[in-house]
Protein backbone atom coordinates (compact mmCIF):
# COMPACT_ATOMS: atom_id res chain seq x y z
CA UNK A 1 0.00 0.00 0.00
CA UNK A 2 1.34 3.29 -1.22
CA UNK A 3 0.46 5.68 1.59
CA UNK A 4 2.54 8.36 0.54
CA UNK A 5 0.44 8.72 -2.77
CA UNK A 6 -2.60 8.52 -0.35
CA UNK A 7 -1.51 11.00 1.71
CA UNK A 8 -0.59 13.65 -1.31
CA UNK A 9 -3.99 12.73 -3.35
CA UNK A 10 -5.90 14.10 0.37
CA UNK A 11 -4.12 16.57 0.83
CA UNK A 12 -4.66 18.19 -2.90
CA UNK A 13 -8.52 17.14 -1.72
CA UNK A 14 -8.13 19.65 1.13
CA UNK A 15 -6.76 22.40 -0.61
CA UNK A 16 -9.70 21.96 -3.56
CA UNK A 17 -12.24 21.69 -0.39
CA UNK A 18 -10.52 24.90 0.91
CA UNK A 19 -11.13 26.81 -2.34
CA UNK A 20 -14.74 25.53 -2.50
CA UNK A 21 -16.11 27.01 0.86
CA UNK A 22 -15.04 30.32 -0.80
CA UNK A 23 -18.22 30.37 -2.81
CA UNK A 24 -20.71 29.90 0.03
CA UNK A 25 -18.50 32.43 1.90
CA UNK A 26 -18.56 35.00 -0.95
CA UNK A 27 -22.03 34.07 -0.71
CA UNK A 28 -22.50 35.07 2.96
CA UNK A 29 -20.57 38.33 2.64
CA UNK A 30 -22.44 39.44 -1.01
CA UNK A 31 -25.88 38.97 1.29
CA UNK A 32 -24.16 40.47 4.71
CA UNK A 33 -25.60 37.73 6.79
CA UNK A 34 -22.73 38.59 9.58
CA UNK A 35 -19.70 37.19 10.76
CA UNK A 36 -21.33 33.82 12.49
CA UNK A 37 -22.41 33.00 9.10
CA UNK A 38 -18.95 33.47 7.87
CA UNK A 39 -17.47 31.82 10.71
CA UNK A 40 -18.72 28.28 9.47
CA UNK A 41 -17.06 28.36 6.18
CA UNK A 42 -13.47 30.11 7.40
CA UNK A 43 -13.35 27.56 10.39
CA UNK A 44 -13.34 24.75 8.41
CA UNK A 45 -11.11 26.57 5.83
CA UNK A 46 -8.26 26.81 8.54
CA UNK A 47 -8.63 23.11 9.54
CA UNK A 48 -8.33 21.90 6.05
CA UNK A 49 -5.36 24.34 5.72
CA UNK A 50 -3.54 23.09 8.89
CA UNK A 51 -4.48 19.22 7.91
CA UNK A 52 -3.23 19.85 4.52
CA UNK A 53 0.20 21.11 5.45
CA UNK A 54 0.88 18.25 8.12
CA UNK A 55 -0.04 15.61 4.84
CA UNK A 56 1.13 17.01 2.09
CA UNK A 57 4.85 17.06 2.83
CA UNK A 58 7.17 16.90 -0.25
CA UNK A 59 5.57 15.46 -3.34
CA UNK A 60 6.38 11.60 -3.21
CA UNK A 61 9.07 10.22 -5.53
CA UNK A 62 6.86 7.13 -6.16
CA UNK A 63 3.67 7.94 -7.62
CA UNK A 64 2.78 5.09 -8.90
CA UNK A 65 -0.74 3.16 -7.32
CA UNK A 66 -2.78 0.25 -8.09
CA UNK A 67 -6.76 -0.42 -8.18
CA UNK A 68 -6.68 -1.00 -4.28
CA UNK A 69 -4.64 2.37 -3.45
CA UNK A 70 -7.16 3.74 -5.74
CA UNK A 71 -10.06 2.60 -3.83
CA UNK A 72 -8.80 3.51 -0.87
CA UNK A 73 -8.80 6.91 -1.91
CA UNK A 74 -12.05 7.34 -3.37
CA UNK A 75 -13.62 5.67 0.00
CA UNK A 76 -11.50 7.89 2.18
CA UNK A 77 -12.02 11.16 0.21
CA UNK A 78 -16.20 10.85 -0.02
CA UNK A 79 -15.82 10.39 3.90
CA UNK A 80 -13.82 13.05 4.46
CA UNK A 81 -16.00 15.52 2.52
CA UNK A 82 -18.65 14.40 3.25
CA UNK A 83 -17.43 15.24 7.22
CA UNK A 84 -16.22 18.81 6.54
CA UNK A 85 -18.96 19.38 4.38
CA UNK A 86 -21.52 19.08 7.29
CA UNK A 87 -19.29 21.61 9.42
CA UNK A 88 -21.27 24.97 8.03
CA UNK A 89 -24.39 23.37 9.04
CA UNK A 90 -23.19 23.14 12.42
CA UNK A 91 -21.33 25.82 13.05
CA UNK A 92 -24.03 27.84 11.91
CA UNK A 93 -25.82 26.48 14.08
CA UNK A 94 -28.77 25.84 11.32
CA UNK A 95 -28.47 22.25 11.16
CA UNK A 96 -26.66 21.94 15.08
CA UNK A 97 -26.80 17.87 14.89
CA UNK A 98 -23.52 16.62 13.97
CA UNK A 99 -25.61 13.29 12.72
CA UNK A 100 -28.22 15.72 10.59
CA UNK A 101 -25.64 17.45 9.56
CA UNK A 102 -23.64 14.69 8.02
CA UNK A 103 -26.67 13.23 6.63
CA UNK A 104 -27.54 16.21 5.11
CA UNK A 105 -24.09 16.60 3.48
CA UNK A 106 -23.67 12.88 2.37
CA UNK A 107 -27.10 13.22 0.58
CA UNK A 108 -25.45 16.45 -1.25
CA UNK A 109 -22.17 15.37 -1.91
CA UNK A 110 -24.13 11.92 -3.08
CA UNK A 111 -26.63 14.17 -5.15
CA UNK A 112 -29.60 12.05 -3.43
CA UNK A 113 -31.47 15.40 -1.59
CA UNK A 114 -33.01 13.66 0.50
CA UNK A 115 -33.28 15.61 4.01
CA UNK A 116 -34.07 15.66 7.70
CA UNK A 117 -35.00 19.62 7.53
CA UNK A 118 -38.86 19.72 7.35
CA UNK A 119 -38.18 23.19 5.93
CA UNK A 120 -35.84 25.23 4.13
CA UNK A 121 -36.88 28.81 3.04
CA UNK A 122 -35.69 29.93 6.32
CA UNK A 123 -32.37 28.46 5.60
CA UNK A 124 -29.36 31.56 4.81
CA UNK A 125 -28.75 32.02 1.39
CA UNK A 126 -25.17 31.43 1.69
CA UNK A 127 -25.98 27.55 3.39
CA UNK A 128 -28.84 27.10 0.57
CA UNK A 129 -26.20 27.88 -1.65
CA UNK A 130 -23.85 25.22 -0.12
CA UNK A 131 -26.27 22.69 0.32
CA UNK A 132 -27.16 22.61 -2.97
CA UNK A 133 -23.16 23.44 -4.48
CA UNK A 134 -22.30 20.28 -2.83
CA UNK A 135 -24.72 18.79 -5.73
CA UNK A 136 -21.91 20.10 -8.78
CA UNK A 137 -19.09 18.96 -6.98
CA UNK A 138 -20.63 15.01 -5.85
CA UNK A 139 -22.34 15.17 -9.44
CA UNK A 140 -19.07 14.43 -11.49
CA UNK A 141 -17.16 13.40 -8.90
CA UNK A 142 -14.79 15.19 -6.34
CA UNK A 143 -11.86 13.81 -7.12
CA UNK A 144 -12.56 13.93 -10.76
CA UNK A 145 -12.22 17.45 -9.80
CA UNK A 146 -9.02 17.14 -8.44
CA UNK A 147 -7.25 14.99 -11.40
CA UNK A 148 -8.58 18.27 -13.54
CA UNK A 149 -7.11 20.74 -12.09
CA UNK A 150 -3.74 18.37 -10.95
CA UNK A 151 -0.75 20.09 -12.99
CA UNK A 152 0.40 16.40 -13.79
CA UNK A 153 -1.49 13.74 -15.49
CA UNK A 154 -0.75 10.50 -14.57
CA UNK A 155 -2.69 7.66 -16.75
CA UNK A 156 -2.74 5.49 -13.67
CA UNK A 157 -5.32 7.62 -12.21
CA UNK A 158 -7.43 5.59 -14.40
CA UNK A 159 -7.52 3.83 -11.09
CA UNK A 160 -9.47 6.50 -9.67
CA UNK A 161 -11.71 7.58 -12.06
CA UNK A 162 -13.19 3.24 -12.34
CA UNK A 163 -13.60 3.82 -8.65
CA UNK A 164 -15.55 7.10 -8.80
CA UNK A 165 -17.56 7.18 -11.79
CA UNK A 166 -20.37 5.33 -11.45
CA UNK A 167 -21.05 2.23 -14.39
CA UNK A 168 -20.29 -0.93 -15.59
CA UNK A 169 -16.96 0.54 -17.17
CA UNK A 170 -15.21 4.05 -17.73
CA UNK A 171 -14.76 5.66 -21.45
CA UNK A 172 -11.52 7.81 -22.20
CA UNK A 173 -11.99 10.19 -24.02
CA UNK A 174 -7.96 11.71 -24.98
CA UNK A 175 -5.37 9.49 -23.22
CA UNK A 176 -4.32 11.13 -20.68
CA UNK A 177 -6.75 10.68 -17.59
CA UNK A 178 -6.06 15.07 -16.33
CA UNK A 179 -7.23 15.82 -19.64
CA UNK A 180 -10.33 13.39 -19.89
CA UNK A 181 -11.23 14.89 -15.92
CA UNK A 182 -10.69 18.53 -17.70
CA UNK A 183 -12.97 17.76 -20.62
CA UNK A 184 -15.72 16.19 -18.42
CA UNK A 185 -15.66 19.41 -16.14
CA UNK A 186 -15.69 21.84 -18.97
CA UNK A 187 -18.71 20.21 -20.82
CA UNK A 188 -20.61 19.73 -17.11
CA UNK A 189 -19.83 23.85 -15.87
CA UNK A 190 -20.77 24.54 -19.33
CA UNK A 191 -24.33 22.97 -19.22
CA UNK A 192 -24.51 24.19 -15.92
CA UNK A 193 -24.31 27.77 -17.15
CA UNK A 194 -27.04 26.87 -20.37
CA UNK A 195 -29.42 25.28 -17.46
CA UNK A 196 -28.74 28.66 -15.34
CA UNK A 197 -30.15 30.67 -18.39
CA UNK A 198 -32.99 28.40 -19.42
CA UNK A 199 -34.17 29.06 -15.94
CA UNK A 200 -33.98 32.85 -15.93
CA UNK A 201 -35.80 32.72 -19.37
CA UNK A 202 -38.56 31.56 -17.31
CA UNK A 203 -38.91 34.08 -14.95
CA UNK A 204 -36.76 32.34 -12.04
CA UNK A 205 -34.72 34.71 -9.69
CA UNK A 206 -30.91 34.05 -9.99
CA UNK A 207 -30.41 32.85 -6.74
CA UNK A 208 -32.78 30.23 -7.08
CA UNK A 209 -31.87 29.23 -10.67
CA UNK A 210 -28.28 28.83 -9.67
CA UNK A 211 -29.81 25.93 -6.89
CA UNK A 212 -32.04 24.83 -9.30
CA UNK A 213 -29.20 24.22 -11.87
CA UNK A 214 -27.19 22.71 -9.41
CA UNK A 215 -29.77 20.10 -8.30
CA UNK A 216 -30.58 19.29 -11.67
CA UNK A 217 -26.88 18.94 -13.14
CA UNK A 218 -25.70 16.68 -10.11
CA UNK A 219 -29.19 14.90 -10.70
CA UNK A 220 -29.33 16.08 -6.39
CA UNK A 221 -32.60 17.50 -6.20
CA UNK A 222 -32.32 20.17 -3.41
CA UNK A 223 -34.00 22.98 -3.35
CA UNK A 224 -34.49 26.61 -1.98
CA UNK A 225 -38.25 26.25 -1.92
CA UNK A 226 -40.25 24.08 0.42
CA UNK A 227 -42.58 22.66 -2.63
CA UNK A 228 -39.37 22.33 -4.53
CA UNK A 229 -39.97 22.91 -8.70
CA UNK A 230 -43.50 22.97 -7.84
CA UNK A 231 -43.24 26.32 -6.09
CA UNK A 232 -43.49 28.50 -9.40
CA UNK A 233 -46.22 26.20 -10.68
CA UNK A 234 -44.80 26.98 -14.87
CA UNK A 235 -45.18 24.40 -17.38
CA UNK A 236 -41.78 26.34 -18.99
CA UNK A 237 -39.87 25.55 -15.80
CA UNK A 238 -41.56 22.28 -15.32
CA UNK A 239 -40.50 21.40 -19.19
CA UNK A 240 -36.96 22.74 -18.92
CA UNK A 241 -36.20 20.84 -15.76
CA UNK A 242 -37.33 17.65 -16.65
CA UNK A 243 -35.34 17.77 -20.41
CA UNK A 244 -32.48 18.83 -18.08
CA UNK A 245 -32.76 15.90 -16.05
CA UNK A 246 -32.60 13.45 -18.98
CA UNK A 247 -29.85 15.19 -20.21
CA UNK A 248 -28.05 15.06 -17.16
CA UNK A 249 -29.11 11.38 -17.05
CA UNK A 250 -27.17 10.68 -20.04
CA UNK A 251 -23.63 9.42 -20.19
CA UNK A 252 -21.31 12.39 -20.62
CA UNK A 253 -19.33 10.81 -23.52
CA UNK A 254 -22.08 11.63 -25.74
CA UNK A 255 -21.54 14.85 -24.80
CA UNK A 256 -17.96 15.04 -26.33
CA UNK A 257 -18.74 13.11 -29.41
CA UNK A 258 -21.26 16.21 -30.09
CA UNK A 259 -18.67 18.73 -29.64
CA UNK A 260 -16.59 17.08 -31.68
CA UNK A 261 -19.50 16.40 -34.41
CA UNK A 262 -19.95 12.68 -34.84
CA UNK A 263 -23.83 12.84 -34.29
CA UNK A 264 -24.28 9.67 -36.12
CA UNK A 265 -22.21 8.00 -33.38
CA UNK A 266 -24.50 9.43 -30.58
CA UNK A 267 -27.56 8.31 -32.71
CA UNK A 268 -26.08 4.79 -32.01
CA UNK A 269 -25.93 4.85 -28.78
CA UNK A 270 -27.71 1.51 -27.43
CA UNK A 271 -28.08 2.01 -23.69
CA UNK A 272 -29.30 5.80 -24.65
CA UNK A 273 -31.73 4.05 -26.44
CA UNK A 274 -32.81 1.93 -23.74
CA UNK A 275 -32.75 4.92 -21.52
CA UNK A 276 -35.35 7.31 -23.59
CA UNK A 277 -37.67 3.77 -24.28
CA UNK A 278 -38.00 3.30 -20.97
CA UNK A 279 -38.90 7.09 -20.17
CA UNK A 280 -41.51 6.54 -23.25
CA UNK A 281 -42.91 3.69 -21.71
CA UNK A 282 -42.94 4.36 -18.10
CA UNK A 283 -44.56 8.44 -19.05
CA UNK A 284 -47.26 6.31 -21.20
CA UNK A 285 -48.71 3.73 -18.49
CA UNK A 286 -48.66 5.86 -15.72
CA UNK A 287 -50.59 8.33 -17.76
CA UNK A 288 -52.98 5.69 -18.52
CA UNK A 289 -52.88 4.82 -15.21
CA UNK A 290 -53.61 7.90 -13.29
CA UNK A 291 -55.70 9.53 -15.95
CA UNK A 292 -59.10 9.13 -14.28
CA UNK A 293 -57.45 11.75 -11.61
CA UNK A 294 -57.14 14.37 -13.90
CA UNK A 295 -59.41 17.02 -15.30
CA UNK A 296 -56.35 18.28 -17.64
CA UNK A 297 -54.57 16.40 -19.81
CA UNK A 298 -52.01 18.24 -20.35
CA UNK A 299 -51.71 19.14 -16.71
CA UNK A 300 -51.41 15.08 -16.66
CA UNK A 301 -48.79 15.01 -19.27
CA UNK A 302 -46.54 17.32 -17.15
CA UNK A 303 -47.05 15.99 -14.07
CA UNK A 304 -46.13 11.97 -14.90
CA UNK A 305 -43.54 13.59 -17.47
CA UNK A 306 -41.18 15.63 -15.01
CA UNK A 307 -41.64 12.76 -12.42
CA UNK A 308 -40.68 10.01 -14.62
CA UNK A 309 -37.65 11.99 -15.19
CA UNK A 310 -37.09 13.24 -11.90
CA UNK A 311 -36.63 9.45 -10.47
CA UNK A 312 -35.02 7.55 -13.36
CA UNK A 313 -32.73 10.48 -13.40
CA UNK A 314 -32.30 9.64 -9.46
CA UNK A 315 -32.83 14.04 -9.13
CA UNK A 316 -36.25 13.89 -6.34
CA UNK A 317 -37.45 17.35 -7.70
CA UNK A 318 -41.12 17.20 -7.35
CA UNK A 319 -43.89 19.23 -8.23
CA UNK A 320 -46.93 17.13 -7.65
CA UNK A 321 -47.16 14.19 -4.72
CA UNK A 322 -47.02 11.03 -6.56
CA UNK A 323 -47.39 9.38 -3.02
CA UNK A 324 -51.09 9.83 -3.55
CA UNK A 325 -50.84 8.20 -7.13
CA UNK A 326 -52.67 4.44 -8.02
CA UNK A 327 -50.59 1.96 -6.96
CA UNK A 328 -49.54 0.43 -10.23
CA UNK A 329 -47.75 4.03 -10.93
CA UNK A 330 -45.98 3.94 -7.72
CA UNK A 331 -45.12 0.26 -8.76
CA UNK A 332 -43.57 1.81 -11.98
CA UNK A 333 -41.88 4.59 -10.31
CA UNK A 334 -39.94 2.49 -7.96
CA UNK A 335 -38.95 0.18 -10.59
CA UNK A 336 -37.51 3.36 -11.80
CA UNK A 337 -35.69 4.31 -8.68
CA UNK A 338 -33.73 0.77 -8.94
CA UNK A 339 -32.96 1.56 -12.74
CA UNK A 340 -31.48 4.85 -12.52
CA UNK A 341 -29.80 6.93 -15.63
CA UNK A 342 -27.40 5.70 -18.06
CA UNK A 343 -23.06 4.65 -16.79
CA UNK A 344 -20.83 7.88 -16.85
CA UNK A 345 -23.60 10.20 -16.19
CA UNK A 346 -24.33 12.11 -12.68
CA UNK A 347 -27.81 9.88 -12.05
CA UNK A 348 -27.52 6.99 -9.33
CA UNK A 349 -29.15 3.57 -9.37
CA UNK A 350 -28.33 0.66 -10.76
CA UNK A 351 -27.88 2.03 -14.11
CA UNK A 352 -29.54 1.40 -17.39
CA UNK A 353 -26.41 -0.62 -18.78
CA UNK A 354 -26.17 -3.12 -16.34
CA UNK A 355 -30.43 -3.35 -16.96
CA UNK A 356 -29.51 -4.19 -20.92
CA UNK A 357 -26.81 -6.60 -19.95
CA UNK A 358 -28.63 -8.71 -17.17
CA UNK A 359 -31.31 -9.24 -19.73
CA UNK A 360 -29.45 -9.97 -22.45
CA UNK A 361 -28.16 -12.54 -20.76
CA UNK A 362 -31.86 -13.69 -19.89
CA UNK A 363 -32.87 -13.65 -22.95
CA UNK A 364 -29.53 -15.96 -24.14
CA UNK A 365 -29.83 -18.41 -21.34
CA UNK A 366 -33.61 -18.41 -22.22
CA UNK A 367 -32.23 -19.13 -26.44
CA UNK A 368 -30.21 -21.73 -25.20
CA UNK A 369 -32.74 -23.94 -23.67
CA UNK A 370 -33.48 -25.16 -27.49
CA UNK A 371 -30.04 -24.90 -28.34
CA UNK A 372 -27.83 -25.65 -25.75
CA UNK A 373 -24.50 -26.01 -27.77
CA UNK A 374 -24.57 -22.80 -29.74
CA UNK A 375 -22.31 -20.07 -29.03
CA UNK A 376 -24.55 -16.86 -28.15
CA UNK A 377 -22.79 -13.28 -27.76
CA UNK A 378 -23.69 -10.93 -25.84
CA UNK A 379 -23.25 -7.58 -27.65
CA UNK A 380 -23.54 -3.70 -26.08
CA UNK A 381 -22.72 -0.57 -28.02
CA UNK A 382 -21.90 -2.97 -31.00
CA UNK A 383 -18.86 -4.47 -28.70
CA UNK A 384 -19.26 -8.14 -27.44
CA UNK A 385 -18.57 -8.19 -23.83
CA UNK A 386 -15.68 -10.15 -22.59
CA UNK A 387 -17.00 -13.49 -19.78
CA UNK A 388 -14.80 -10.82 -17.55
CA UNK A 389 -17.42 -8.04 -17.59
CA UNK A 390 -20.46 -10.13 -17.86
CA UNK A 391 -19.48 -11.70 -14.78
CA UNK A 392 -18.87 -8.35 -13.17
CA UNK A 393 -22.31 -7.19 -13.72
CA UNK A 394 -23.58 -10.64 -12.28
CA UNK A 395 -21.78 -10.53 -9.09
CA UNK A 396 -22.29 -6.29 -8.53
CA UNK A 397 -26.42 -7.48 -8.57
CA UNK A 398 -25.93 -9.83 -6.09
CA UNK A 399 -23.65 -7.70 -3.60
CA UNK A 400 -26.46 -4.90 -4.39
CA UNK A 401 -29.05 -7.35 -3.84
CA UNK A 402 -27.62 -8.35 -0.47
CA UNK A 403 -26.47 -4.79 0.51
CA UNK A 404 -30.06 -3.55 -0.46
CA UNK A 405 -31.78 -6.44 1.80
CA UNK A 406 -29.83 -5.57 5.06
CA UNK A 407 -30.36 -1.99 5.01
CA UNK A 408 -34.28 -3.04 4.23
CA UNK A 409 -33.98 -5.01 7.49
CA UNK A 410 -32.50 -2.17 9.82
CA UNK A 411 -34.54 0.37 8.65
CA UNK A 412 -37.98 -1.88 8.57
CA UNK A 413 -37.32 -1.67 12.18
CA UNK A 414 -38.24 1.94 12.65
CA UNK A 415 -40.51 1.73 9.62
CA UNK A 416 -44.36 1.53 9.83
CA UNK A 417 -44.93 0.27 7.04
CA UNK A 418 -42.99 -1.78 4.33
CA UNK A 419 -43.54 0.55 1.48
CA UNK A 420 -41.84 3.14 3.79
CA UNK A 421 -38.89 1.40 4.74
CA UNK A 422 -38.59 0.10 1.22
CA UNK A 423 -38.44 3.16 -0.55
CA UNK A 424 -36.82 4.94 2.26
CA UNK A 425 -33.60 2.58 1.11
CA UNK A 426 -34.56 2.86 -2.39
CA UNK A 427 -34.20 6.87 -2.49
CA UNK A 428 -30.93 6.69 0.02
CA UNK A 429 -28.80 3.82 -1.53
CA UNK A 430 -29.64 4.59 -5.13
CA UNK A 431 -29.41 8.17 -4.53
CA UNK A 432 -32.74 9.03 -5.45
CA UNK A 433 -34.05 11.35 -2.44
CA UNK A 434 -37.75 11.52 -1.70
CA UNK A 435 -39.42 7.76 -1.67
CA UNK A 436 -42.76 7.27 -0.94
CA UNK A 437 -44.94 6.59 2.51
CA UNK A 438 -43.60 8.33 5.39
CA UNK A 439 -40.45 9.97 3.35
CA UNK A 440 -42.83 10.71 0.39
CA UNK A 441 -42.31 14.40 -2.14
CA UNK A 442 -44.08 16.44 0.97
CA UNK A 443 -41.88 14.58 4.03
CA UNK A 444 -38.63 14.29 4.98
CA UNK A 445 -36.52 11.57 6.74
CA UNK A 446 -36.27 13.74 10.07
CA UNK A 447 -38.40 10.89 12.00
CA UNK A 448 -36.07 8.57 11.79
CA UNK A 449 -33.39 7.64 14.95
CA UNK A 450 -29.88 9.19 14.66
CA UNK A 451 -28.86 5.31 14.37
CA UNK A 452 -30.79 5.25 11.36
CA UNK A 453 -29.78 8.19 9.55
CA UNK A 454 -26.44 7.24 9.64
CA UNK A 455 -26.74 3.88 8.24
CA UNK A 456 -28.98 5.55 5.81
CA UNK A 457 -25.99 8.13 5.25
CA UNK A 458 -23.18 5.06 4.46
CA UNK A 459 -25.96 3.63 2.59
CA UNK A 460 -25.85 6.74 0.31
CA UNK A 461 -21.99 6.43 0.05
CA UNK A 462 -22.39 2.79 -0.81
CA UNK A 463 -24.97 3.28 -3.79
CA UNK A 464 -22.78 6.41 -4.69
CA UNK A 465 -19.54 4.78 -4.64
CA UNK A 466 -21.14 1.46 -6.06
CA UNK A 467 -19.90 -0.39 -3.33
CA UNK A 468 -16.87 -1.65 -3.49
CA UNK A 469 -14.81 1.55 -2.53
CA UNK A 470 -16.32 1.57 1.05
CA UNK A 471 -16.00 -2.18 1.34
CA UNK A 472 -12.24 -2.52 0.48
CA UNK A 473 -11.68 0.69 3.53
CA UNK A 474 -12.87 -1.84 5.63
CA UNK A 475 -10.79 -4.89 4.89
CA UNK A 476 -7.50 -6.25 6.83
CA UNK A 477 -6.38 -7.31 3.46
CA UNK A 478 -5.87 -4.25 1.61
CA UNK A 479 -3.55 -3.17 4.44
CA UNK A 480 -0.60 -5.84 4.17
CA UNK A 481 2.01 -4.69 2.27
CA UNK A 482 2.41 -5.80 -1.32
CA UNK A 483 4.74 -9.06 -2.03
Amino acid sequence: MNTRIISYVISNLFRLMMALFLFPLAVSIYYKEGLKLSMAYIIPIIILCVLSYFLSGKSPENQSFFSKEGLVIVALSWLLISFFGALPFVISGEIPNMIDAFFESVSGFTTTGASILPEVESLSKSILFWRSFTHVVGGMGVLVLVLAILPKGNNQALHIMRAEVPGPTVGKLVAKMSYNSRILYIIYISMIIIMIIFLLLGGMPFFDACIHAFGTAGTGGFSSKNTSIGFYNSAYIDYVTSIGMLVFGLNFNLFYLLILGNIKQIFKSEEAKYYLSIVFIATAFICINIYPIYSSITRMIRDVFFTVSSIITTTGYSTVDFDKWPTFSKIILMFLMFCGGCAGSTAGGFKVSRLAILIKRFVREFKKIGHPNKVLNIKLEGKTLDKEMLEGVDSYFILYSVILFILLLITAWESDTFITALSAVLATFNNIGPGLGAVGPTSNFGLFSPFLKFILSLGMLLGRLEIIPLLILVSPRIYRKRD
